[in-house]
């Protein structure tokens, strides 16, 4: 049993003050494997506190001070890599593809991390005057339960290359993750206060956190709904936001699209990380003079994203990650046959052989239309839908017909006319061919799926606030 007792404040482990203990869970077994301790308002004030404190000293340092920091935290977090792994698999039923290709991106935050802070210039001059961009203050970052370790880095090291100092709310589901990941900042030597961590519910620690007057900035990842009660939160204040919130990302198949790979691209990445990714491609968009062509292939695909043990090197889709979100997933199935959808794979229930464990068959539906629910709201798991569409002109109209927009997709044969395609894309990224983005790239949405942006100078500048002084 693991028995996660601590949180991580002003350079030490302590004790929260807070009382509530939550169960952990093994999602393929649905077995309790342990509890932590969760903080709150008095442990979130005194993190708090501790970051500004240590942000009057921490915001003059040199950049040479600040990378020497991301390098020993690239170095601590690279140690714990097969350590996180194991938490990942365990926790949230993370597979080897994803722990073995996304993970090492943590570790890499760091790196990229400080060769931009070498590169960039703080003192900048416009006509007469001088543009000092100067950190912004205390920050939080608040961070789901998937990939913990992936975005606690992404937002860390551009924190500290800004001159910020940092309070992390990492999600309750993660308190594995959360445990290592709080070692590291421990091994990485630290400055006290630099870098806090508490682990606590939305409704205690993160209202807390996103209305303290004394957090400059807030960045967080996660639900759309979360996002809107941050930004109430941090309106008294004026606090800087950085959301990065839901999806339903579109994937285009044009029709001189190679169908196979085309497809093949298309389910890997709307069944990414067990479906619960924000970016997953969920919804395929089929031109119906190929739409035949498109569902063999699908069903010809689908044996290799069949559900089952994490732990197998052969598993490509997990379970979800807990009893709730198992419920609310079989919920959108049923009401995809509710509406009129069809099944092409998949459907209710655990998928064959499977007696326990929060697995969900992974399923397609297809007659489906983009009014439907299952068609214009985020499920987050394994559920996918296939809407066909005449002409590059109704592609367009119906991926733009969301209220989100974080990632599209655009696959053609022909890569000017996907290029012409993704231009009219109403999507903060838009991948050409690829199911993966550029990290110097800047990554973040639009409408609902969120405001500002992560990654390289776009992120960086995000903690910094311009100074102008004209003489």
């Amino acid at each position: 049993m693991h028995k996660i007792q601590q949180i991580y404040i002003d350079g030490n482990f302590i004790t929260p003050h807070g009382t509530e203990v939550a169960p952990l869970y093994n999602p393929a077994t649905e077995q309790v494997i342990g509890e932590v301790r969760l903080a709150d308002e008095i442990d979130t004030y005194a993190a708090v506190s501790a970051a500004k404190r240590a942000f009057a000293d921490f915001s003059k340092t040199t950049k040479l001070e600040r990378i020497a920091i991301l390098k020993r935290l690239n170095t601590a977090f690279a140690d714990r890599l097969d350590d996180l792994k194991a938490a990942m698999t365990e926790e949230y039923g993370a597979v080897r593809g994803i722990v073995d290709g996304l993970l090492p991106l943590a570790p890499a935050m760091f790196d990229e991390a400080s060769e931009l802070l070498a590169s960039y210039t703080f003192q900048q001059t416009r006509g007469s005057t001088t543009v000092s961009m100067d950190p912004l203050g205390v920050a939080v970052a608040i961070t789901p339960w998937n990939l913990s370790a992936v975005f606690v880095a992404q937002k860390v090291a551009t924190a500290l290359a800004a001159g910020c100092t940092v309070v992390v709310k990492p999600s309750e589901l993660s308190a594995m993750q959360t445990q290592i990941i709080m070692e590291a900042f421990d091994a990485a030597a630290l400055p006290p206060g630099v870098v806090n961590v508490v682990t606590g519910r939305g409704a205690t620690v993160g209202d807390a956190l996103t209305s303290h007057p004394d957090v400059a900035k807030v960045d967080f990842t996660g639900s759309t709904a979360v996002g809107q009660r941050i930004m109430r939160n941090a309106a008294d204040t004026f606090k800087r936001l950085t959301l990065e919130l839901g999806g339903k990302s579109p994937t285009i198949l044009l029709d001189d699209t190679d169908i196979p790979s085309g497809v093949n691209a298309a389910l890997t990445s709307g069944f990414l990380n067990n479906g619960q990714t924000c970016f997953a491609g969920t919804r395929i968009l089929a031109p119906e003079s190929e739409l035949d062509a498109v569902l063999a292939a699908i069903q010809a695909a689908m044996p290799a994203f069949t559900a089952g043990d994490p732990t197998d090197p052969a598993t490509s889709v997990g379970p979800v990650v807990s009893q709730a979100q198992f419920d609310r997933v079989q919920g959108y199935i049923r009401l995809g046959l509710e509406e009129g959808a069809h099944l092409l794979t998949g459907g209710a229930g655990r998928p064959d052989g499977i007696n326990q464990g929060w697995f969900v068959k992974p399923t397609i539906f297809t007659g489906v239309t983009n009014d439907m629910r299952i068609a214009r709201e985020e499920i987050f798991g394994p559920v996918l839908v296939v809407i066909p569409y005449r002409d590059d002109d109704e592609a367009v109209a119906i991926a733009n017909d969301s209220p989100f927009g974080l990632q599209a997709h655009v696959f053609s044969s022909n890569p000017q006319r996907a290029h012409q395609v993704a231009e009219r894309l109403e999507a903060g990224t838009v991948l050409v061919n690829r199911i993966f983005g550029d990290p110097r790239a800047p990554f973040g949405g639009m409408k609902q799926s969120g405001i500002g942006r992560h990654h390289h100078t776009y992120g960086l500048e995000s903690y910094l606030e311009p100074r102008a002084i004209t003489a």
